[in-house]
């Protein structure tokens, strides 16, 4: 288990995201997904009020559903790290305080929960003032219902004020980013983002780990891959990404283990990175990604993957 910075969360080094639930994993496949995560040690769990809101007939708030009952019919929720967003669901927009009440009242009747125990701002806001959305925050935490709170796709300069408003006024501070980061999207977090997240102890929960898929290995040069995410995920499949590809091949076959265990790992190698977010629908899929608990990367290895996806991202 890993400490999340200036917080008393262990978290297990891959966050298991739930926006898979009730998309392409229906309650079923999802329950699966979740027992055989949390029977390899698993207990960090990402999800979103807005998830699954772009399905047909669905508000959002389905995947909280779905691991509230799963939590609920297992009886383990004082063993889940439970993570929740604010800020994109229809109608629920923003993160104005009464939003963030509003929403975070709801996630907990979903989750079946008296606390979430990381909150985040889902996206940055800029037509509410930081000090309006970090004082809500602040009094769910005071409260008890929350424990700490996060941002989500924020950046340097703003993460930057926000941490220095909760510190000059006392008030609950960002203990953790989701920034969009993996091996092929690099630029967006490597520089200013990280470096703050260092400076501050902040710690980093890339989301997209595998790159929409790409990264799991399955898109090859004239391979049709039956997925929501195959169009994007396929847009990587250029020099670069293939680079990427054949040096992730040559380390997975020298460990003899999978892909995007050795793509999760180089994530995980990373020195702000507290653990990457990773979704599975189905338990095969998990099953390629447990192995990063026991790949540690060389230097040399990290090297070579970091060398093979420079350049334009």
């Amino acid at each position: 288990m890993l400490r999340i910075p200036r917080t008393d969360l262990d978290v297990f080094p891959l966050c298991l995201g739930g926006n898979v639930f009730s998309w392409t994993a229906d309650e079923q496949e999802s329950f699966a997904v979740l027992d055989s995560y949390v029977a390899a040690g698993g207990n960090f769990i990402d999800t979103a009020d807005v998830y699954s809101a772009w399905v047909p007939g669905h508000t959002g708030g389905e995947s909280e559903s779905i691991i509230g009952r799963w939590m609920a019919a297992r009886g383990i929720r004082n063993r889940i790290v439970i993570a929740t967003k604010v800020g994109m669901s229809p109608g629920l927009k923003g993160l104005s305080p009464q939003t963030i009440r509003t929403a975070a009242e709801a996630s907990l009747r979903r989750l079946g929960v008296t606390s979430i125990d990381l909150y985040y701002a889902h996206a940055d806001d800029p037509e509410t003032s930081l000090e309006d959305s970090l004082r809500a925050f602040d009094t769910l935490v005071k409260e008890g219902k929350v424990r700490y709170v996060g941002a989500s796709n924020f950046t340097a300069p703003r993460l930057a004020e926000a941490l220095s408003i909760s510190d000059r006024n006392g008030l609950a501070r960002y203990v953790a980013l989701q920034p969009h980061y993996n091996l092929i999207h690099r630029r967006d977090y490597e520089g200013a983002l990280a470096a703050l997240c260092m400076r501050e102890a902040v710690g980093c929960m890339p989301y997209y780990g595998l790159a929409k898929g790409f990264l799991t290995g399955k898109y090859r040069p004239g391979r049709n891959v039956d997925s929501p995410r195959a169009a994007a995920a396929r847009a990587y499949l250029d020099a670069r990404g293939l680079r990427v590809l054949a040096v992730l091949d040559d380390i997975a076959h020298a460990r003899r283990t999978s892909v995007p265990a050795v793509a999760l790992a180089w994530l995980c190698a990373q020195p702000t990175v507290v653990a990457p977010i990773a979704s599975a629908r189905t338990v095969t899929q998990l099953s390629e990604l447990l192995p990063v608990t026991g790949v540690n990367l060389t230097h040399d290895e990290v090297a070579r993957l970091s060398a093979a996806s420079s350049g334009t991202d």
